[in-house]
């Protein structure tokens, strides 16, 4: 029998305005930092060179994604530091 996990996955979309979209799956229990890497991994940059914002407001490293209520198919800004 195989074990359910108690989330599902979303899916969050970061475009930088500048060319660059990504989708990247996630679990809302995740922190920022972790989502992060996800994002580096997929655009090629490291991690610690982005910067996450909605509406001016940036997101910590050690707050999880449900903490900030993103829910699934949500768009994020994403900044170069």
């Amino acid at each position: 029998m195989k074990a359910t996990p108690s989330y599902s996955l979303i899916e969050l979309e970061v475009n930088d305005r500048l060319g660059k979209k990504v989708r990247v799956k996630c679990a809302p229990n995740d922190l920022v930092g972790d989502f992060k890497k996800l994002v580096a991994a997929q655009i090629g940059t490291e991690p610690s060179k982005i910067v996450l914002k909605k509406w001016y407001k940036e997101f910590k490293d050690h707050i999880t994604l449900d903490d900030y209520e993103l829910h699934d198919g949500m768009n994020l800004e994403l900044y170069y530091r």
